[in-house]
């Protein structure tokens, strides 16, 4: 798919930069670069009235309710209006405990100006991806098919007609880093709105063709349910991707993908199958060792965190998730089945921390626990040094 002039120069600076930064949470820069506005910023200090987004009921949605942006809910009204004034969509996707999603809202959803130019030439619209996970699949996919990486914040410019036509994650106020800054960013798309509106349309028809066809590839349901014949190959798919260095699976960022681990245990258990099931236990021991003892497991509060920065394990991205807590419980339940002493700790550091942190008064348990504290992304987590040395003495400290 061959873009035009006008979005290939902002494509590739994003891209470029991007290809650095870790995909998820949130796409942007790293948070040893990061402002460090002061917590509770998020909204405007010039708004003295709540947009549409004040009677939702969406935490994340919530968050955004004296932005000074016209902030529109996904639904018949928002998208009426922009078909009947011909304006295109501004569409931000994120959720209530990503980080980058905060510091966008501080930095540029907050800003008066910024806002009162997204009022008059765009109608925005805010999803909670976790209230809308259907928007947000397919939204996602049309960003890392333009952009080449996705995260959160998910940031597409969409005609009337809901195509896709520009994408990316967080973006900065100002230029910075080589990325563009969402004024320019936003500048740039009314531009080409107002004056190539044919290029940017049939970019749009491009995107949404590309896009079907992944959906419909990705939503096709098989005939039949394959068979176990299947499983020697996935096991191949993912011994090409193990890193025998640190363990795990691609390079950084680093993920725990419980559900790979998960499947190795059942291979490893396989009888009818002729695989290396010695080279699958080493995977595993590899993995959940080098993720027990490195930072994206919290060795203080129990738990893990959501991913590393790096391929070692070592730099989490601080936020923590249920479905990561279920999941990784399960899965070093299977390695303390095996006889693996290593995994009990873990196994009771994280149930304490569920018990502890993550359950609710009424009973049930929280979605996620937000990397950001004190305005700060780990602030919660992370030791200085004269805290180190106030704690463990100076001798310990310099251990």
């Amino acid at each position: 798919m061959r873009l035009p002039s006008f979005l290939a120069a902002l494509v590739t600076s994003v891209v470029t930069i991007l290809a650095s930064f870790p995909i998820v949470a949130c796409a942007a820069p790293r948070p040893d670069t990061a402002p460090s506005p002061e917590a509770g910023a998020e909204t405007s200090a010039t708004s003295t009235t709540s947009n549409r987004l004040a009677n939702a009921s969406s935490p994340y949605l919530l968050l955004h309710r004296d932005n000074p942006v016209d902030w529109y809910p996904w639904g018949d009204e928002a998208l009426t209006r922009a078909r009947e004034e011909n304006k295109p969509i501004f569409l931000s996707v994120g959720y209530s405990s990503c980080h980058w999603c905060h510091v966008m809202a501080r930095e540029s959803f907050s800003d008066p100006d910024i806002a009162a130019f997204m009022n008059r030439n765009f109608i925005a619209i805010k999803v909670d991806r976790e209230e809308r996970p259907d928007i947000d699949s397919i939204y996602m996919t049309a960003t890392q098919l333009i952009a080449g990486r996705g995260g959160w914040p998910n940031s597409v410019f969409l005609t009337p007609t809901l195509e896709p036509f520009f994408a990316g994650t967080y973006f900065p106020p100002r230029p910075s880093r080589g990325l563009p800054g969402f004024r320019d960013v936003l500048m740039g798309m009314h531009d080409a709105w107002a004056n190539r509106r044919d290029e940017v349309e049939a970019t749009a028809g491009q995107v949404t063709t590309a896009l079907e066809e992944v959906l419909d590839r990705r939503w096709q349901i098989a005939e039949e349910v394959p068979d176990r014949s299947v499983l020697p190959l996935a096991y191949e798919a993912l011994d090409i991707r193990f890193d025998r260095e640190f363990g795990g699976f691609g390079r950084g960022p680093k993920f725990p993908n419980p559900a790979d681990l998960l499947l190795l245990f059942d291979l490893v258990e396989a009888e009818d199958l002729d695989i290396d099931q010695a080279a699958i236990r080493r995977m595993l021991d590899q993995t959940l060792d080098a993720m027990a003892r490195g930072g994206i497991f919290d060795h203080l509060g129990g738990g893990f965190h959501r991913y590393t920065v790096d391929r070692a394990w070592l730099v989490p991205h601080f936020e923590k998730m249920l479905y990561d807590q279920g999941l990784l419980l399960e899965t070093y339940a299977r390695w303390h089945e095996l006889g693996d002493a290593r995994a009990e700790p873990v196994l009771r550091g994280t149930a304490r921390f569920l018990d502890r942190d993550m359950r609710h008064a009424d009973g049930a348990y929280l979605s996620a626990i937000d990397a950001e504290s004190e305005g700060r992304e780990g602030a919660h987590y992370v030791w200085t040094r004269d805290e180190l040395d106030l704690v463990l003495g100076k001798p310990n400290a310099g251990l």
